[in-house]
């Protein structure tokens, strides 16, 4: 969850009261976070949030935010997302972003008086925003820009990446975009989201001055911000319009809450969004939600009064209309997070209070078991620890490069969407696979090596929820200069006999294996899963120099089998 620091006067500034840690703790629920630390002699404050839907809520200002509200009871007013305001400043976005990374907003905030405070703040809200809502900048980075040093209108397009050159952030010389992702911090670290690409996103201005290569890094010239700073220019990029919109919201609003103002600028796209062709941002996506105090009363166990329903969300800083049995509630232009009538019943208990409602006893008394397949797996675990086998436990994320030789032809894996790591990008859909890891690791280790894993894993199965299903398989694997089919077997048949399962082996080929030395098991008509010789290629791969043989069988399809049989 995200951690942010904070002085704690500079927060008591925005919240227009000061008080004490006490205090502080108590209304720092209202934003569902905690006070982790506090250093009195630098008035540093570490506050963690425990809700990851509201971005809004990273930084000092809407921590703020949040509890000013509660302390008013009133939602604030947002001027600059009304409509008819007229936006004298025009970004324009070439028609091959649509392709690369499609979305942009941005807005001008003016007024300012940049303390040190806020500068710190500004940065570590950009980054939090970026990195994590942003999904390490994947689907959305953040642009600050002195506003006085830009000449509008400004482009949005690619560029080739030895046709621009600009001197970036953190640096003192001109580097080509290409150069950037070589040499410079940042473009080490975020290369890989445009790297894929012929050409690389720009924004030039009118005088053909670069702003920025995002979503790396900006112009040391115009896009560095400093405590002398009176305007500026914030832009976000991204791949969700949505997103890109809404980041933008939570930036402007929490400048709008240091005193500054915020004006339009109009972005024109050449192909359709979600938002039409001609956007003025900052934009209201909020729409109204209707709710039933039913919904209240179901969620919460007891009788809510209609008024105290607005009273409440009002002070949580949704806008409020309707009297009797049906409310409309809209939620505040920064916040994107109400998708059902669930999130305001949520955020009208977090308003009045947990420590208001009564607790109650339960009144039915049940008791806990393990399920069949966890019996299952324990007993399972109990023979091969019996037949002289040693349990290894390893992890159900692996990297694709492990998978790939054991897999059928058409077979597909699931895959981690934003992997931190290529180590750790796919889900295993075997246990044989993380057996062979240890194996490869152990060949210090005396021989013979006789392990076992009863472990989860990730079949792809797109008629599944989220297009896959969780197993239970365990597997074995013997390893000495001696290992073949006819040993493994042996162990197979032993664990099968002790849970009263017969079985017959079917005949099949497999890359895994050596040809004539692969096999499907099979009880009645249920595959329960397959054993052979390990092909030599494999095992080089792996650099290990022992013959090697293993077995694998599906725990969710033996305990069908097992309770036929009782």
């Amino acid at each position: 969850m995200p951690t942010i620091d904070i002085k704690k006067n500079d927060l008591e500034t925005l919240i227009g009261k000061k008080l004490s840690l006490a205090a502080l703790e108590k209304h720092l629920m209202l934003a569902k976070a905690e006070l982790k630390e506090y250093v009195e002699k630098t008035d540093d404050l570490k506050v963690e949030l425990s809700d990851s839907n509201r971005p809004d809520l990273w930084s000092a200002e809407g921590v703020a935010r949040q509890i000013r509200i509660a302390l008013t009871g009133a939602a604030e007013d947002h001027p600059y997302f009304r409509p008819g305001r007229k936006a004298t400043r025009v970004i324009s976005v070439a028609k091959e972003m649509k392709s690369v990374r499609p979305y942009l907003a941005a807005c001008t905030a003016s007024g300012l008086r940049m303390t040190d405070d806020m500068l710190a703040q500004m940065i570590q809200s950009q980054d939090k925003l970026a990195d994590i809502f942003g999904r390490k900048r994947t689907t959305v980075s953040i642009g600050i820009y002195e506003l006085d040093r830009i000449a509008f209108p400004v482009e949005y397009r690619l560029a080739e990446p030895s046709s621009v050159s600009f001197t970036p952030l953190g640096m003192d010389k001109e580097l080509t975009l290409a150069e950037i992702l070589e040499q410079h911090p940042k473009g080490k670290e975020y290369g890989a989201i445009v790297r894929p690409f012929s050409a690389y996103p720009v924004l030039i201005d009118s005088m053909g001055r670069v702003l920025s290569f995002p979503p790396i890094i900006n112009s040391r010239d115009i896009g560095e911000v400093k405590p002398r700073t009176r305007q500026v220019l914030i832009e976000v990029t991204g791949t969700d319009m949505r997103m890109t919109a809404l980041t933008l919201n939570i930036l402007a609003a929490g400048f709008y809450d240091r005193g500054a103002d915020i004006d339009p600028v109009l972005v024109t796209y050449p192909y359709a969004t979600d938002l039409g062709k001609r956007v003025s941002f900052p934009v209201n996506m909020s729409r109204p939600v209707k709710v039933s105090l039913a919904s209240f009363q179901k969620g919460l166990g007891e009788r809510v009064l209609a008024a105290d329903v607005k009273k409440r969300l009002a002070s949580y800083g949704h806008a409020v209309k309707g009297a009797g049995a049906m409310l409309s509630v809209t939620a505040p232009p920064y916040r994107d997070d109400i998708m059902h009538s669930v999130d305001l019943v949520e955020d009208y208990a977090i308003s009045r209070g947990y420590e208001s409602f009564s607790p109650l006893m339960p009144e039915q008394s049940t008791v806990g078991s393990l399920s069949g397949l966890e019996l299952l797996s324990d007993t399972v675990r109990g023979h091969m620890t019996g037949a002289g086998f040693q349990e290894i436990m390893s992890n159900i994320l692996c990297a694709r490069a492990e998978l790939d030789d054991v897999l059928s032809a058409g077979e597909r894996l699931v895959e981690v969407e934003n992997p931190m790591s290529l180590a750790y990008s796919v889900l295993r859909n075997r246990v044989v696979p993380s057996l062979l890891r240890v194996e490869a690791a152990s060949s210090k280790a005396f021989y013979p090596h006789r392990i076992f894993e009863a472990g989860e894993v990730a079949v792809y199965d797109a008629g599944e929820n989220m297009g896959s299903r969780t197993e239970l398989h365990c597997a074995a694997l013997h390893s000495h200069p001696a290992a073949n089919f006819s040993e493994i077997q042996s162990s197979l048949d032993i664990l099968l006999y002790y849970l009263g399962i017969e079985y017959r082996l079917e005949r099949a080929e497999h890359p895994l294996c050596l040809p004539g030395r692969f096999g499907r098991v099979v009880a009645g008509a249920t595959d329960l899963g397959f054993i052979g010789e390990l092909a030599p290629s494999v095992l080089e791969k792996r650099q290990i120099t022992m013959p090697c043989a293993c077995f694998e069988i599906n725990l969710n399809a033996l305990l069908g089998e097992v309770t036929k049989e009782s």
